[in-house]
């Protein structure tokens, strides 16, 4: 079985989505599974260096710092029951997130999975800039690369086709949300699903398969 994860690192939904799916995988035994991570932006717009988080929010959604506070209160909650921490009062820049999509796509597929986990906890509990270069060769380097051949790699702009691909057939399929996830490159699954919910969407699915054959 095959699962696309469509994802913006600075989506909390998209961790909370992602960490769901993980415990669904665990209690999955019917098929061997492989995800695949593929790339979306919220708001390609956004500069290279960031924008100020808390002022972005508050217009993006229109919303003063009471009405933010309690947005934000809503989804460390959703966290907490899924296992997993937000902590917002530690983010200050809403960043670019294509070389983090770009660094994604160039690491070898056995730390891809530790690599995205890492940089939504980097985010989302340190208020790391995920934006920065230093910080993602940084990480990089933590999971055993050379940091120097990532930096000439994302210079040289590798993976970064296989990046705007994923933003294209995005933008072709519709997609105006995420997460978004595509089982077996026909089945459709949107938002931050319980796990029980994946868990019965990939039981029936891979029922349905067997049955073909």
């Amino acid at each position: 079985m095959r699962i696309d994860i469509f994802q913006d690192l600075v989506c909390p939904w998209c961790r909370i989505g992602k960490k769901n799916l993980m415990d669904a995988l665990e209690k999955f035994t019917a098929e061997p599974v492989e995800l695949h991570y593929r790339a979306y932006q919220l708001d390609p717009s956004t500069p290279a260096e960031g924008v100020d988080f808390g002022k972005l929010m508050r217009t993006k959604f229109r919303a003063d710092e009471s009405k933010l506070q309690a947005m934000l209160q809503q989804v460390t909650q959703a966290g907490q029951v899924s296992g997993l921490h937000f902590d917002f009062a530690q983010i200050t820049t809403m960043p670019n997130t294509l070389k983090a999509h770009q660094l994604i796509a160039i690491v070898p597929e056995e730390v891809k999975q530790k690599l995205v986990d890492d940089l939504f906890r980097a985010y989302f509990e340190d208020g790391k800039d995920i934006g920065d270069i230093d910080f993602l060769l940084e990480t990089a380097s933590q999971l055993g690369m050379d940091p120097q051949q990532i930096r000439l790699q994302l210079q040289a702009k590798e993976g970064l086709e296989e990046v705007e691909d994923d933003l294209e057939f995005a933008s072709q399929a519709g997609v105006t949300g995420v997460p978004f996830f595509v089982i077996n490159q026909k089945y459709a699954l949107t938002g931050a699903q319980p796990a029980t919910t994946f868990l019965q969407a990939l039981e029936q699915i891979s029922a349905e398969g067997t049955d073909e054959t």
